[in-house]
């Protein structure tokens, strides 16, 4: 009996660059004599934004790629903003590397490309709107950009092309968290002056609104969101959490329970407060409060910390609250709170994530399939007077309404998201 042997794969053409921190054998192999727009092999199906640029999404020995053609010098460029952004924990999409020196089969040059890691269950506004998004969820688009905004200008990042195109969004605890995307027209600084922060966002207003007005021409058929509500809504909700984050508060030396305050409405916010500046006035009779330094994700790391699971903001405060339900429920206020989120992680979320059926994970993010139960079971107990079991609520979700929502996590291996993404 003979066995017929896999098909040779390419072979690396000679010239070619190829720049990674951790670079995959396997993208050596793709056909980079050939120009993107005609690639075929290893192409998913997967949604796109719009792009100055020819982008091609595609799947190899189980990772998934977005792949860019650019200039070479525009790709390095981008590499290393992208790379300095991850080092400093901002939400953008994960740096692999660039491919430069390609050339076709007659020896003419090829762009270079820029390789991103798709960051899954990642969904564009395009794609949103596709499947049906209503019209008053757009104020929760515009919350997200203005969180990825706020973050990127404390740590120093200036944009400078702020639109829906250039968004990932991913869902959270019924709302969403904005990822960049393109990175090549931003700076790195020590700091963004005021003076660049309204350009950044006069820039996000202009772009914003021709994109809102582009998408109600091609789904005419659907509500549409006023565009000048919209652009109002981002400046006003950029300003009031940039205050709330860097502004000054002025209270009486005997109210320094005040501190605290803001502190917490900084926590409510999802921030933590890394630095306080506190100074009084000549006479002692006043204090000024301001943030120095704020970081972002305070909820995110509590879970973390507590139980190992790595979710969005919103989201991991959801778990949090149901934590300390559980807590409550068991009369457990007096156990340590590693080893009572470790009996929630067994008792409560390892089973109800068991519910769900194989083929219906690439539906949800584990953690927003568990907001999505919670919300459910809401509903089901305002119905029956009671509060119905949170299992019993689980299965009836899973049954009902969980086949009927898209794949967000479509892959080229039948919609499972990587072995190796972030867990949920």
């Amino acid at each position: 009996m003979t066995t017929s042997s896999p098909p040779p794969r390419p072979v690396p053409r000679p010239g070619l660059r190829v720049l990674a921190g951790r670079p995959s054998p396997a993208l050596l192999t793709l056909p980079w004599a050939v120009p993107l727009a005609d690639w075929q092999d290893h192409v998913v199906p997967l949604p796109r934004g719009l792009s100055r640029h020819v982008v091609r999404i595609v799947r190899l020995d189980g990772a998934t790629y977005a792949v860019k053609e650019t200039q070479e010098p525009i790709a390095f460029r981008e590499y290393h903003l992208l790379r300095d952004l991850q080092r400093l924990d901002l939400p953008t999409v994960v740096p692999v590397g660039v491919v430069s020196g390609r050339v076709d089969d007659a020896g003419a040059p090829l762009p270079a490309v820029l390789v991103t890691r798709h960051l899954a269950f990642s969904l564009p506004y395009r794609h949103l709107v596709a499947q049906g998004m209503a019209a008053d969820s757009v104020p929760a688009l515009v919350d997200a950009i203005v969180v990825l905004l706020v973050r990127l200008h404390l740590a120093g990042f200036y944009w400078g092309d702020v639109s829906l195109s250039n968004v990932l969004f991913r869902r959270d605890a019924g709302g969403f968290a904005a990822y960049l995307v393109d990175a090549e027209t931003g700076e790195l600084r020590d700091s963004v002056s005021d003076a660049l922060r309204a350009h950044e966002l006069s820039v996000a207003a202009e772009n914003i609104y021709a994109e809102l007005l582009d998408v109600a021409a091609s789904v005419p058929h659907q509500e549409a969101p006023d565009p000048d509500v919209v652009v109002t809504m981002l400046g006003e909700r950029y300003d009031a959490l940039w205050t709330e984050l860097t502004g000054a508060q002025t209270v009486d030396t005997d109210e320094l329970w005040r501190i605290e305050q803001r502190i917490e409405r900084l926590n409510d916010l999802g921030f933590d407060v890394e630095e306080l500046d506190l100074v009084t006035d000549l006479d002692g009779d006043h204090l000024e409060i301001r943030p120095r330094v704020v970081e972002a994700g305070h909820h995110r790391r509590e879970l973390r910390g507590l139980t190992g699971l790595d979710v969005q903001d919103a989201q991991a405060r959801r778990l949090l609250n149901d934590i300390a339900a559980f807590t409550t429920a068991l009369d457990l206020g007096r156990e340590d709170r590693h080893v009572v989120a470790s009996r929630w992680l067994d008792q409560v979320w390892e089973p109800l994530q068991a519910l769900v059926p194989p083929e219906a994970r690439g539906k949800l993010e584990p953690a927003e399939v568990f907001h999505e139960v919670l919300v459910h079971r809401w509903y089901l107990s305002e119905r029956a007077g009671h509060e119905v079991d949170l299992f019993e609520t689980a299965r009836d979700y899973v049954a009902r309404f969980l086949p009927a929502r898209p794949d967000e996590a479509i892959t080229a291996l039948g919609g499972l998201p990587d072995d190796d993404d972030p867990p949920g």
